[in-house]
């Protein structure tokens, strides 16, 4: 339809990986969640980076009952994904449970 806008389909993420698990402030290598279909998801943070560029997904945490939004931030030249300011401290993202 000409003119017309697609908009991304909201998915929430409940849960991630870390490369180092361990260590709260290494860079996250999945995030995933169960979609409405009740089937579980895992996607690699460059393909999440990849389909809110393309405007496929946005992607959202629930933080006490409120939704905060995913977002791409860089830092020294390497984008990764971080949740929007919200007044929370830490990060939302990071401090999801570990992805099965």
């Amino acid at each position: 339809m000409a003119g017309s806008v697609t908009m991304a389909d909201s998915v929430q993420i409940s849960c991630i990986n870390k490369r180092q698990h361990y260590n709260a402030h290494e860079r996250i290598q999945n995030v995933g969640g169960v979609g409405a279909n009740g089937v579980r998801w895992k996607y690699s943070e460059a393909e999440a980076i990849r389909d809110i560029k393309a405007g496929t997904y946005s992607f959202y945490v629930n933080v006490n009952n409120r939704v905060v939004w995913v977002v791409i931030a860089t830092h020294n030249g390497r984008e990764y994904l971080k949740t929007e300011a919200d007044g929370y401290a830490p990060n939302n993202l990071l401090n999801l449970g570990e992805c099965p």
